[in-house]
């Protein structure tokens, strides 16, 4: 990963003309009550959106969602049956293909399979959008020679895609998107087909080089691992419609759909089966609750201030606090021996007031 830093932002990118430029709150991307249908089907069903200036945002959702209709929306190669989709403010619904090639031009593409032409180097695939404009070939290569050092592949230049990794195919893919010096990054699921450690290794390329490049980054994805490690923001989609959105640790913390919930179920703690499987509804030995905290309410001693706040037995039985853009998030299973009705009161009246989020999940028949 070391070896790509060594390029400059101006090597690479257009430079930023000025702060305020930079600062501008203009979308990059703007999609207004976007509706499309297969049959009866709608595939989108009145997305709104916006993609800022700079930003990484996550759009995330199970198979079937709408995510790949509404990146074909994005780039052109699917008209949406009624709604505006806004690229750097021109409208491109009406565009015909003559007027919409420049306009692509301004969005790189990253494919899940890479895409790379097997018949030509490693540096003609990153040189390949620039030879599509007529640019003069020594021009396509001193820029593909800056692309594949700022992706840490310099070396591989000369090589043939069936000699490289996949880690190596996905950064060429990254190094061709940026040929063009595209305003908008779209990421289309471009880690699923790796394994986790070069997962890792590319999501870490993709926040530098919006970290660096200031390049706008919208990424599709169904995993929350993603979403998590690098976007800023994140807008959840199901059967069409944007459910919820938000900053990324926002929506961790205190996520409001019932997809959102179920996507984070394999990232954020859940009660242990051996417990879960032995709640009833009813009356118990022990009463277990959820907590979940976050920012602030995340960095307290929470279970010492209960401890003394509200006197009795209680044991914490599973849980811990992660971090998220920088933010503490935190899930806490509590179990609490033989407590009354009022007892149960004050304890998520304590909890409560310090901004935790309390919930009843039901009773144990025996200490867990």
């Amino acid at each position: 990963m070391n070896q790509h830093v060594t390029a400059t932002t101006a090597d690479i990118a257009d430079p930023v003309p000025d702060r305020a430029a930079a600062d501008s709150p203009q979308d990059v991307v703007r999609l207004v009550d976007l509706k499309r249908r297969f049959g009866a089907t709608p595939a989108l069903d009145g997305v709104s959106l916006n993609v800022r200036k700079g930003e990484i945002l996550g759009i995330i959702g199970r198979s079937g969602a709408g995510k790949s209709t509404l990146i074909r929306c994005l780039n052109g190669l699917e008209r949406p049956d009624s709604g505006e989709v806004f690229i750097e403010g021109r409208e491109i619904g009406r565009l015909g293909e003559r007027d919409l090639q420049p306009l692509r031009r301004r969005i790189g593409m990253v494919f899940q399979h890479f895409n790379l032409l097997s018949a030509k180097t490693v540096e003609d695939n990153v040189a390949l959008p620039l030879k599509i404009e007529g640019r003069p070939r020594a021009e396509r290569l001193a820029r593909a020679a800056e692309l594949l050092q700022l992706v840490g592949l310099s070396e591989k230049a000369k090589a043939y895609p069936a000699s490289l990794s996949g880690g190596q195919k996905q950064r060429v893919g990254i190094a061709r998107a940026l040929a063009a010096r595209p305003a908008l990054l779209l990421s289309d699921e471009a880690t699923s087909a790796l394994d986790p450690e070069t997962t890792r290794s590319i999501l870490a390329l993709l926040k530098d080089i919006n970290a660096r490049l200031g390049l706008t980054i919208l990424l599709i994805t169904h995993e929350m691992e993603v979403i998590r490690s690098i976007a800023d923001r994140v807008a959840v989609i199901d059967a069409g419609r944007i459910v919820e959105e938000g900053a990324v640790w926002q929506v961790f913390a205190d996520p409001k759909s019932d997809i959102t919930r179920s996507l984070l179920g394999g990232i954020r703690p859940q009660l242990p089966p051996e417990i879960a499987s032995r709640l009833t509804l009813g009356e118990g030995t022990e009463t277990i609750l959820r907590i979940d905290v976050a920012g602030e309410a995340a960095r307290r001693p929470l279970l010492s201030e209960l401890s003394a706040g509200v006197p009795g037995p209680f044991r914490l039985v599973h849980g811990g606090i992660d971090h998220v853009q920088q933010q503490p998030v935190g899930t806490l299973f509590v179990a609490v021996p033989g407590a009354d009705a009022a007892h149960l009161a004050a304890i998520i009246a304590f909890l409560k007031d310090r901004n935790a989020r309390v919930e009843v999940l039901g009773h144990v028949a025996s200490p867990v």
